[in-house]
């Protein structure tokens, strides 16, 4: 059964870094690409990063350019999410997500339950 459970989330002041951790169960990792997901207060999900099962890279848009990053480790059936130079507006809930395939070019059908980033002061 697919499960996956996102930890690593708190709180941190602006410019600060947090790591956030996807662990993966239930299916092979190394055959499935994996993304990561954020749903700010008051605003609808968003994409943000997406890691395929080759390690190709997909970004969602430009607001977390050079300062997030995606990483998997098959071996320990975690994927990764570095975030780094936080701002307030990334506060949000974060989830990581499978495509159910190999490929970040489809939608995701199997979902986390969230972990919540806030960036204050």
């Amino acid at each position: 059964q697919v499960k996956l459970v996102e930890s690593g989330g708190g709180l941190v002041q602006p410019g600060g870094s947090l790591r956030l951790s996807c662990a993966t169960s239930g299916f092979t990792l190394d055959y499935y690409a994996i993304g990561w997901f954020r749903q700010a207060p008051g605003k609808e999900r968003e994409g943000v990063l997406c890691i395929s099962s080759s390690d190709g890279i997909t970004d969602y848009g430009d607001s977390v350019k050079g300062r997030f990053t995606i990483s998997r480790d098959n071996a320990k059936k975690t994927v990764f999410l570095q975030m780094s130079r936080l701002k307030p507006e990334d506060t949000a809930v974060y989830y990581c997500a499978t495509t159910g395939g190999s490929s970040c070019n489809h939608s995701c059908g199997y979902w986390g339950q969230g972990t919540q980033v806030t960036v204050s002061s």
